[in-house]
């Protein structure tokens, strides 16, 4: 699956937006009834890119643009995806990775088990919004009650599961640090790229939208 290029031209300020989806029913009383229709959010990330380098710069040897190709990286991969159409990964800078992460307690008979990661809600000790990554990047390390295993557990890029060879013992603390990607597409089918300077160009907006599986 593609994956969305990271590029040196990106600008702040970026936006991240998580969204859930409520219905809500209000009694002639004043009393409501809500129903949870989307229990995981839809995240969106609002994206500027203020300067992108076009790799056909000609204004004089060693131009800005030469050996850089950011706006025809970036406007060829939104060809590729043809706008909205097609789905890819993106790696958010600021959240893409988990270290020590718990993911389950063994029970001395499950051998897989769902890659999360945790968010405190502040509803109490050890109250948290658990959201499954479905595609992780990297499994770096695993441990068992804090103590790292090399072996006797696999993972998969297509897959938030890890599996053990054995299932660990009951009681047994399962932790991962690893890195992971967001399903996302293109919010839109049109993007505006401005050429504000002799072959500089930027693209002021691109949002891109999770999808859930």
């Amino acid at each position: 699956m593609a994956v969305f290029p990271s590029l040196p031209g990106l600008g702040w300020s970026v936006h991240k937006s998580p969204a859930f989806k409520t219905r809500i029913q209000r009694a002639v009383n004043g009393r409501e009834l809500r129903a949870i229709d989307q229990p995981n959010p839809i995240w969106t990330f609002t994206l500027t890119y203020p300067f992108l380098r076009d790799s056909h710069d000609t204004r004089q040897a060693g131009g800005l643009g030469v050996g850089y190709d950011e706006l025809q990286t970036l406007m060829g991969f939104f060809l590729g995806q043809q706008g909205s159409f097609a789905s890819f990964l993106f790696s958010d800078p600021s959240d893409n990775s988990r270290l020590n992460e718990y993911i389950g307690t063994g029970d001395g008979t499950t051998t897989a088990f769902t890659l999360v990661r945790r968010m405190p809600v502040g509803g109490g000790a050890g109250s948290s919004f658990i959201e499954t990554m479905n595609w992780p990047q990297n499994v770096s390390a695993l441990y068992l009650n804090g103590v790292a295993q090399g072996s006797g557990w696999s993972w998969s890029l297509s897959s938030p599961t890890i599996t053990f060879t054995t299932a660990p013992g009951a009681g047994v603390s399962i932790n991962v640090d690893f890195t992971y990607y967001f399903l996302v597409r293109f919010h839109d089918d049109s993007a505006d790229f401005e050429n504000f300077m002799f072959q500089l160009w930027s693209l002021k907006q691109v949002k891109l939208v999770s999808v859930l599986l």
